[in-house]
């Protein structure tokens, strides 16, 4: 089974829910209710789960109802 993008941003940060959430400045519990789908991402959050996870979860994952689908890695920039 695919990891989902919050899933898989965890996985960057350690698999430590409680690094992401130091990282995003949320509560683990924050954290653990965006991946058990009780509460969606922010969208306010989502460039931070970026930035913490150097890129390899984007906004565009986390997101695609506000910041549009996902491009394929092929047509991404290179930072």
């Amino acid at each position: 089974m695919d990891k989902s993008p919050i899933q898989r941003a965890i996985a960057a940060c350690e698999n430590s829910k409680a690094n992401l959430a130091r990282r995003v400045g949320v509560t683990p519990a924050m954290v653990w209710q965006w991946e058990n789908g009780i509460r969606p991402v922010p969208a306010t959050r989502c460039a931070a789960i970026e930035q913490a996870t150097d890129g390899a979860v984007t906004r565009q994952e986390l997101r695609p109802d506000v910041f549009g689908e996902p491009q394929p890695i092929a047509n991404r920039k290179a930072g």
